[in-house]
């Protein structure tokens, strides 16, 4: 019985997975972008407002400039997979941060798999960010008595890793 087990407040788990598109212009293409990411995640997607106007770029502030989504629980997990599998289940080793968070991008959405070509919709590229979290990281987010996690507890890159190794059998290259 000289079994090692991992303690409960060190297990790592996925808490949620942020799809992104960027089209940097209001219009059409926010709708466009819409249908887009509500294909591929199956959740309702929502636009993003730009915070400064720019004027190069003739953008605005408050004016709607991109489009997200944020799945959390199994459907997170569902989702994760099959954008995984579009990247040929290889990740980056230097797309980690220290906290354990983990981007990627997508050139043309229907590289995923289950996503269909519509002509009316055209080919969109994407961002992904997948937050991991252990239990008792609520301390930063919880509206009384907020604390910073310890440095123990803070999720390294090398275990951000091993969990995407262990979970998800991905190859980091």
């Amino acid at each position: 019985m000289s079994q090692t087990t991992e303690p409960v407040m060190k297990k790592i788990t996925l808490e949620k997975v942020v799809l992104n598109m960027g089209v940097g212009k209001s219009g059409d293409v926010i709708n466009i972008a819409k249908k887009a990411l509500d294909q591929i995640s199956g959740k309702k997607s929502s636009s993003r407002a730009a915070k400064e106007t720019q004027r190069d770029w003739g953008v605005r502030k408050g004016e709607p400039i991109g489009v997200a989504v944020t799945i959390r629980g199994n459907d997170a997990k569902e989702l994760l997979k099959r954008l995984l599998e579009a990247k040929g289940n290889v990740v980056n080793g230097k797309s980690f941060d220290n906290f354990g968070n983990y981007s990627f991008g997508i050139k043309e959405h229907i590289d995923i798999p289950g996503v269909k070509y519509d002509p009316q919709i055209g080919i969109l590229g994407l961002g992904i960010s997948i937050t991991l979290t252990r239990p008792g990281y609520g301390i930063r987010n919880r509206s009384k008595h907020k604390a910073s996690v310890g440095k123990k507890h803070i999720i390294s890159n090398q275990e951000a890793k091993d969990y995407l190794v262990k979970e998800f059998g991905v190859s980091v290259a």
